[in-house]
C-alpha cells in the first residue's frame, strides 16, 4: 500500500491491510507506526452516517478516452476533425456513436449519458484524484475520493472489505482514489491479479494451497505476543485497540466462506463470462458484480491504456472491444441478477481529447470536454445530456462539471452532501461543493 499524506503529512511506513493478510502476516507489521496510521480512522461525520444500501461500481479508462471516436463524432466535421471512423445509429433516433462502439450504441437505452462534462483538467494524476474525489488537488490536504468515504460512512457490510480496486491502473501522482484525510483504514483494498487468468487467485486473501488453518492460528498467537511487548513498551492502549480490530477483520476475511464465493469467478457459467468478453477489463467486471453481490459496497475497476497521442485510430481498434462487450453485459447481467436498482455504475476517465489530429494521427490532452457514463440505482435509461459545439471541442448545452458528476454519485449512495469531517488537529473540511446532476437523480 502506498503512503498517503493527511493533512500535508504522512501517515509513516504503515502498509494497510494487505500487510495483515496471507502469508505476511507476522512479518508485515515491522516498522508500523500504530497511533499514525489508526488516528485518522476515529474521524466523525458532523452530519452523522450515510444511510443509502446502493452500491457502487467505477470504470477508470485510465489516460483519457477520446469522445470524438467513441460517443461524440463529428461525421460533418473536416478531416482534420472527423477522422477515419464512422458514425453509427444508436437505440436513440437521432444520436451517433462511432463504429467501435456498436453493442453500447444499441445498448443505449440502459444508461445514461453525459457529452458535455467539462473537464476543466488535462493532466493526468491530476484527473486520477478530482475524478474520483470531485475535488480538485489542493497542497494542503488529500481529499478523500468516494470509495473511501463509502468505506467511512457506511463500513463493512460482510467479511470482505467495503472498498475493492480491480487493476492496478490509478495514477497515485496526486493521491487518486486514495482516503486522504479519512485515513489508511480506509484505502482500497487492491487486486492486480488477472480475472481473466486460467488460475485466478487473490494472494492477499487467499491462504497458499499448503497453508492449514492451524498454521494461521499459529501466526495469530505470533502477532498477540507481539502486541503485548509493543503495549509495554510504548504505552498506547488506545490505538491497539483499533489494531486489535484491523486484525479480527484481516482473519475474518481469510476465513469467511463468503470471501472464497467471491473470488471463485469459475463458478461462473461459461456463456456469461463469454458475454462479459474473455479479457481481463470484462472478467474484472464480472468480478465486480461478483463482489457488490457479497457484500462489497464500492468497486473500482480500472483500464489503462487510452492515452493515445500516437496512433490513435489503431489503438482506439485495440482497446474498444473489450469495454464495448463488457459494460452492456454488466448492466445485462445486473438487472438479470436483481441488482440493478442498487448497484450505480459510473464509467469516468481522466479527460476528453483534442478535437484536431495531431500530425501522429493521435489526439492529444483535452481539458474542455468529455463523457461521463452512468447507469443504474434509478438513473434512466436512454438519456443523453447535452451536447458539444461543431468540432467537439466545447460544451453547448448542458456544460457539467467533475463535482457536479461526483455529488451526484454521493447522492445516489446516500451520503450527504454537506458532509464534513474534522481533521486529528481540529479542521472541519467539507468533502463535496457542487449539486447533483438533475436528470439522474
Amino acid at each position: 500500500m502506498e503512503r498517503v499524506s493527511s493533512g500535508g503529512a504522512m501517515t509513516g511506513g504503515a502498509r494497510g491491510r494487505r500487510a495483515f493478510l496471507a502469508g505476511g502476516l507476522a512479518g508485515g507489521l515491522a516498522g508500523l507506526s500504530v497511533a499514525g496510521a489508526l488516528g485518522p480512522t476515529r474521524l466523525l461525520a458532523n452530519t452523522g452516517h450515510a444511510t443509502s444500501d446502493v452500491s457502487c461500481i467505477f470504470i477508470w479508462t485510465q489516460g483519457g478516452t477520446s469522445h470524438h471516436d467513441t460517443f461524440d463524432p463529428k461525421p460533418q466535421a473536416s478531416d482534420g476533425v472527423r477522422g477515419p471512423l464512422n458514425a453509427i445509429s444508436t437505440a436513440v433516433p437521432g444520436v451517433f456513436f462511432t463504429e467501435l462502439c456498436g453493442r453500447m450504441a444499441r445498448e443505449l437505452g440502459r444508461y445514461s449519458l453525459l457529452r458535455s462534462w467539462n473537464p476543466r483538467n488535462a493532466g493526468h494524476g491530476v484527473a486520477d484524484h478530482w475524478c474520483m474525489s470531485g475535488r480538485n488537488v489542493n497542497p494542503t490536504l488529500v481529499y478523500p475520493c468516494v470509495g473511501s468515504v463509502v468505506s467511512h460512512q457506511h463500513g463493512f457490510k460482510s467479511a470482505l472489505p467495503p472498498f475493492v480496486q480491480l487493476g492496478a491502473h490509478v495514477d497515485r501522482t496526486n493521491n487518486g482514489g486514495m482516503p486522504g484525510v479519512l485515513g489508511l483504514a480506509h484505502g482500497p483494498f487492491e487486486i492486480h491479479a488477472d480475472a481473466n487468468a486460467e488460475k485466478f487467485s487473490v494472494r492477499d486473501i487467499t491462504p497458499p494451497l499448503d497453508m492449514e488453518m492451524a498454521r494461521i492460528d499459529r501466526r495469530r498467537t505470533v502477532l498477540a505476543r507481539i502486541d503485548r511487548l509493543q503495549r509495554l513498551a510504548d504505552r498506547q492502549p488506545t490505538p491497539f485497540d483499533a489494531l486489535d480490530e484491523h486484525y479480527k477483520t484481516a482473519f475474518t476475511m481469510i476465513t469467511a466462506p463468503e470471501t472464497k464465493r467471491a473470488f471463485d469467478i469459475g463458478s461462473e457459467p461459461a456463456a456469461l463470462r463469454d458475454d462479459y468478453g474473455r479479457t481481463s477489463f470484462g472478467q474484472r467486471l464480472l468480478l465486480a458484480r461478483r463482489l457488490v453481490q457479497s457484500g462489497v459496497r464500492f468497486v473500482t475497476v480500472s483500464d489503462p491504456g487510452w492515452d493515445h497521442h500516437t496512433d490513435c485510430f489503431n489503438g482506439l481498434k485495440g482497446r474498444m472491444p473489450a469495454i464495448d462487450q463488457a459494460i452492456p453485459a454488466l448492466l445485462i447481467d445486473l438487472e438479470q441478477q436483481g441488482l440493478l436498482d442498487k448497484t450505480l455504475v459510473v464509467w469516468m476517465t481522466d479527460f476528453g481529447r483534442t478535437p484536431k489530429i495531431n500530425p501522429a494521427i493521435g489526439r492529444d490532452h483535452w481539458a474542455s470536454a468529455g463523457f461521463v457514463v452512468m447507469a443504474g440505482a434509478g438513473v434512466p435509461g436512454g438519456l443523453v445530456l447535452g451536447e458539444t459545439d461543431a468540432e467537439g471541442g466545447l460544451p453547448k448545452t448542458h456544460e457539467t462539471f467533475t463535482e457536479n458528476v461526483v455529488a451526484t454519485i454521493y447522492h445516489k449512495l446516500g451520503l450527504p452532501l454537506d458532509l464534513t469531517v474534522t481533521t486529528a488537529d481540529g479542521r472541519p473540511i467539507r468533502l463535496i461543493e457542487g449539486e447533483p446532476v438533475r436528470e439522474w437523480i
